[in-house]
């Protein structure tokens, strides 16, 4: 167990911000799933914004990394533009 008030403190605070990023990349993954889903091209135009802002949330707090939200984005592009 920690010893000291800081390390205490940041054993609080890493338990919140886990809990914060788990249910961000949680909901953000849902949305990736939903987009792909999507059949109807004006749904999809509708919902990828909202989704690549979501992306790029969780790259800016580092919960996933830079190049990963790039790529997803990408493939959602790729999606969004194959539909009909």
């Amino acid at each position: 167990m920690a010893n000291h008030k800081s390390s205490e403190k940041r054993i609080r605070q890493t338990k919140v911000r886990r809990i914060a990023n788990r249910y961000a990349s949680r909901t953000t993954r849902g949305q990736v799933r939903k987009l792909r889903a999507t059949t109807t091209k004006e749904e999809a135009q509708k919902l990828y914004p909202e989704v690549c802002s979501m992306l790029d949330k969780l790259a800016k707090k580092n919960v996933i990394h830079q190049n990963k939200a790039n790529n997803l984005k990408s493939k959602l592009a790729t999606h969004v533009n194959s539909l009909s």
